[in-house]
This record gives C-alpha cells, structure tokens and sequence, in this order.
C-alpha cells in the first residue's frame, strides 16, 4: 500500500497544484473521487489494462462516465495517467489530493471504528476531543467493524488510538504469552 501511494503521490501534488491555482479545489475533488469510483469496477479495469483498447477509447469512457463532473483539464489528467499507466492508482490519488485539500484548509479527516453505528452527539464528542488534541477542525468517517467487540479506534494523521475490546484482549494476550 505504501509503495502505491508513494507512486500516486506525484500526481496527486500536480493534480492539487493545479487546482489550487485555478482555485477549483471542489471541482477537482469531485472528479477524482467519481474517477476513483470508476477505475476501482472490475470491467473498467479489464478494458483499461487490454493493450487492445486504445488509450483514447478509455479517456472517453472515463469521460462519459464523468461528464460533467469533469474538472478543466480533468481529461487531460486521466489521459495522462493512461499513458503511464497509472490509472489504477486513481484510488490513492484522491486520498492524497483530499488529505493535501483538508492540510490546506486546516482540516484533518479521523476515521472512527466502531463496533456499533455511532450517534451525532457521539461523533461530535469525538471530533470536539480530536480538535483540543489536534489544533485543527476534524472531519468524522465513521465505519463500523464488529470485530472490535466493543469500543473505538481513531484514526487521523499520525495519530492511533485503539480504545477496542478487540485491541485490549490482544494486548493482554502478547502480555500473557510474552
């Protein structure tokens, strides 16, 4: 995973550049997560690593598929990637680009695992403890992964904090067995 987002990173600073620039940081944010959606279907995948399939064919499909959620010079960037042969890294372009968008605008993204769906009052508890710890507006990705049992793991930036049935039966088990 690290090898592919340090593959997609080039691309997506071009990408964010260029739309801070043109100040179409939205628009741009849009289309690469629509893009992402797309290059992630397994038919479109198929088509776009045939080397029977003109490059030009897949940039149009992309582009109807788009429309008008196509930032200017989108098409451009998704014939580019094309070309290299980096389409399917579109995925981790746009978590890139959307991690250097909320950088930019003060913001950080926390994914929040819970065992069970949390409440609004439970994720803005989270996100105003998050925003005291991290200086910055937080933004909530609330998922649900009953594996843990019970509990939380927060994610944001760098940051990790395992409050899990899941990671405290784990920790007690390495502590019992060595």
């Amino acid at each position: 995973m690290a090898e592919r987002k340090t593959l997609a990173r080039p691309y997506a600073e071009a990408a964010f550049q260029l739309a801070q620039e043109r100040n179409e940081l939205k628009a741009w944010a849009d289309m690469l997560s629509l893009a992402a959606v797309v290059a992630e279907d397994d038919q479109v995948r198929a088509v776009a690593h045939n080397p029977q399939v003109e490059r030009a064919a897949i940039a149009e499909l992309f582009d109807s598929v788009i429309g008008k959620s196509m930032a200017k010079d989108g098409g451009n960037f998704i014939k580019l990637l094309l070309e290299n042969g980096r389409v399917d890294l579109l995925t981790e372009i746009n978590e890139l680009f959307r991690d250097f968008r909320a950088d930019a605008e003060g913001r950080v993204e926390a994914e929040v695992l819970t065992a069970y769906k949390l409440t609004a009052a439970q994720s803005k508890a989270i996100a105003e403890g998050l925003k005291r710890r991290l200086g910055r507006e937080v933004d909530i990705v609330s998922k649900v992964d009953a594996s843990l049992l019970g509990g939380v793991v927060i994610r944001a930036d760098d940051l990790v904090i395992d409050g899990s049935v899941k990671g405290y039966l784990q920790s007690l088990s390495s502590q019992i067995n060595g």
